[in-house]
């Protein structure tokens, strides 16, 4: 974002990493996805970013 006044960039900043209450978000993922052998399934939507399938 550039202030009107000086033209400057304003860096903008967020609470809870970049739009996601992260911390939220990383519970939800563990209670829906947590294996009973302790492993975490990747859900399908992240795995092309993430490169795995599992996790542990």
């Amino acid at each position: 974002y550039r202030r009107s006044e000086d033209k400057k960039t304003a860096f903008l900043h967020t609470l809870n990493g970049s739009g996601l209450a992260t911390s939220r978000l990383m519970v939800s993922l563990l209670e829906n996805n947590l294996r009973p052998d302790g492993k975490i399934n990747v859900p399908e939507a992240l795995r092309p970013y993430l490169g795995k399938e599992v996790i542990g």
